[in-house]
């Protein structure tokens, strides 16, 4: 049965029915996993906010209105990894929140800690250089 309520305990389904901790080495790892797939999911946001800021930079040919750019909306590779690394950041994303949906407390503050160690390392200092999209952690 499914939890709708946070519980502390070292049983938890995670993601698949495959996935499941019966004694407290098996959490603790999953705990780990969870806590260093948020970091991660950090640092796959911040590659993907500074190949946005590649992507729009501009190519230091001069600016010609009337013409068409040197590199096309679709062939540009800096637009396409930013492209890419968000789909990839969105599923990362995505799953995080389906492993917090399975209301363990130990799996909530493994992945709001590693979301917050990896805005730290990854973010931290780049208020002032980037502007952020979306403030929220999965979008």
């Amino acid at each position: 049965m499914m939890h709708m309520t946070f519980y502390w305990g070292k049983k938890v389904t995670l993601l698949f029915d495959s996935w499941k901790t019966d004694s407290w080495t098996g959490y603790a790892l999953t705990l780990l996993a969870c806590f260093l797939f948020s970091v991660f999911y950090q640092y796959m946001e911040d590659r993907r906010l500074r190949f946005k800021m590649i992507a729009k930079a501009k190519p230091s040919s001069i600016d010609t209105p009337l013409l068409f750019p040197r590199y096309g909306r679709w062939s540009n590779p800096a637009r396409f990894s930013v492209a890419v690394l968000f789909g990839v950041n969105s599923a990362i994303g995505y799953l995080l929140m389906l492993a917090i949906m399975s209301f363990n407390g130990g799996v909530f503050i493994a992945v709001v800690l590693g979301l917050s160690l990896g805005f730290l390392i990854f973010r931290g200092g780049d208020e002032e250089v980037m502007v952020l999209d979306n403030p929220c952690a999965c979008a």
